[in-house]
């Protein structure tokens, strides 16, 4: 990184009381000169791709497109772009992805007020952040990821529409949330049936409680 000790940092969280949140807890870190947001996907795509944010905290659950789409798309136009995930999911259901994606972090929101200066410190080094039990999750899924768990299978997609699925949501409103046709979520879900094996959605919510996925 050219200067270290000068910071430019976008926030990309689809709720203002949560970017107003991260704003607090970054007012602790002094080398921050810079902070930008960005309320969605696209957004976060059209800023990070057209100037060279040294971090981007990027939220998973974003409409339209969602974080983990949108950390696959910065990739590609900025590589090198250091990018730290902030979620409210556990670890364990998207650690081993974005990690895959290029992230070089992952903080669910609950722990983010007491991590994200450290991790921040950690990835401007060039190094990953990971928790010790993010650590522990990454080594034994990346040794024996697809055999236990079957839901690593699924495409990104797919595995984001399985926890909303198994969260209540029905195929409309995970239509509207990721700016998706109903038509294409049922797609979704269908191929999710089979890939699982599930014969209906007690099945599906079931082995999402099992899988700490809701």
């Amino acid at each position: 990184m050219k200067d270290k000790e000068r910071l430019s940092i976008l926030i990309a969280d689809d709720h203002s009381v949560v970017r107003a949140g991260l704003r607090q807890i970054l007012n602790d870190l002094p080398k921050v000169v810079s902070i930008d947001e960005a309320s969605d996907g696209k957004e976060t795509v059209e800023k990070a791709c057209s100037r060279d944010y040294d971090i981007i905290i990027l939220d998973i659950a974003m409409p339209g497109l969602n974080g983990l789409d949108a950390l696959k798309e910065i990739k590609k136009c900025r590589p090198d772009s250091v990018v730290i995930v902030l979620s409210m999911y556990p670890e364990d259901q998207y650690a081993v992805r974005v990690l895959k994606a290029g992230a070089a972090g992952y903080l669910t929101k609950e722990s983010a007020p007491d991590e994200l200066i450290d991790a921040i410190e950690q990835v401007i080094e060039g190094k990953k952040y990971l928790t010790e039990t993010m650590a522990s999750s990454v080594s034994l899924e990346s040794s024996r990821y697809s055999r236990k768990k079957p839901y690593s299978h699924l495409s990104d997609r797919e595995f984001q529409v399985l926890c909303l699925l198994a969260s209540g949501k029905t195929i409309s409103d995970i239509a509207e949330e990721l700016s998706l046709s109903v038509k294409t979520v049922s797609t979704y879900k269908t191929r999710i049936f089979e890939k699982m094996g599930f014969k209906n959605s007690t099945e599906l919510i079931k082995y999402a409680l099992e899988n700490n996925l809701i």
